[in-house]
């Protein structure tokens, strides 16, 4: 009769335990999905202005030929656009921004070739697609273009050497 108590008594301590190691995994759970759900995540406007600025960096280095720099910022433009597809799926623009990615290939193989008179079509062809998909995204109003002046004056475009 001791022995079937004991049985019990283990049983039942066993029980409670696993329950209260169950509740504590579902508190930690809970705990970090808050934290996840509170973390930081960059809106769509501050992507856009990123790729803003390297568009305009972009051009720059292009019309100086400076083909490292051209391609380090078509790929800025490229590592944005990756995340906008990663951290705003829930925006229809989003699913647009896709169409983008064969000018970004034209301008790519420009700079690659270094061939400058490429680069200036490609890059002009990057400047329409950005637009068409604004339009479609119903976002018309924001119209870019081929920059006229530098936008950092605390950065040399041209080839150091």
């Amino acid at each position: 009769m001791k022995f079937i108590l004991f049985i019990i008594l283990f049983i039942s301590i066993f029980a409670c335990n696993r329950h209260t190691g169950n509740k504590i995994l579902q508190d930690r759970m809970d705990s970090l999905e808050s934290k996840l759900a509170n973390t930081y995540k960059p809106g769509f406007g501050e992507f856009m202005s990123g790729i803003q600025a390297h568009h305009s960096k972009l051009w720059f280095a292009g019309q100086n030929e400076n083909w490292k720099l051209a391609d380090f910022e078509v790929h800025e433009i490229m590592e944005a656009i990756e995340a906008i597809q990663k951290y705003q799926t829930e925006r229809k623009e989003s699913r647009m921004i896709g169409m983008i990615n064969p000018a970004l290939d034209s301008i790519s193989n420009a700079i690659q070739q270094k061939n400058a008179a490429l680069f200036k079509s490609s890059y002009t062809l990057l400047t329409n697609t950005c637009n068409n998909c604004h339009r479609a995204a119903d976002f018309e109003f924001n119209v870019v273009k081929i920059p006229e002046t530098q936008p950092f004056s605390n950065q040399d475009f041209k080839i150091s050497k």
